[in-house]
């Protein structure tokens, strides 16, 4: 198997994870329930699969937030939790040249710079969450302490109510 940034990360700094490979269909739009879609095939948890969703605030700082397959991220929330006024998901065609991953393959960790990450507080609600790990059809289940850790991220409540 191939190493991804995310995974070589993980290795430097020993922490213990599992890799979870499913077929990928192309189909990555988040209006389409992709994370929910990628749970399904693994056969887990949505409640666990966490999306990687990159933002831009107003002053064009990147922010990094991983939310369940079962909730949108409230703005609000995610504004109060980095300190904006505005902040909007960053465009597809952006992603790449941004962070090193494409939709659907965008892990927390391993970025080609290292973004303040945000991370909805009810992952510490399960043993182990799923996240891209940094390449379409593959995920990486590993404590949510030991993502926290490794991303250097905040837990904080992003979960759109309703």
């Amino acid at each position: 198997m191939k190493k991804t940034n995310a995974m070589r990360i993980l290795d430097g700094l020993k922490i213990k994870y599992e890799v979870l490979s499913y077929d990928d269909d192309g189909e990555h739009e988040l209006s389409h329930g992709a994370a929910s879609q990628t749970a399904a095939k693994l056969g887990i948890d949505p409640a666990a699969c966490f999306k990687t969703i990159v933002m831009r605030s107003e002053s064009r700082q990147v922010f990094v937030f991983c939310q369940s397959a079962l909730h949108e991220i409230n703005l609000k929330k995610a504004r109060n939790a980095c300190g904006a006024k505005e902040i909007s998901p960053v465009k597809p065609e952006e992603l790449l040249a941004l962070t090193g991953y494409i939709r659907g393959g965008c892990s927390p960790l391993g970025m080609k710079k290292k973004f303040p990450t945000f991370i909805d507080e009810s992952a510490l609600n399960h043993e182990k969450i799923y996240v891209s790990a940094g390449m379409r059809g593959e995920q990486i289940a590993i404590k949510p302490e030991d993502l926290i850790k490794a991303s250097d991220a905040q837990p904080v409540d992003l979960i759109l109510e309703g």
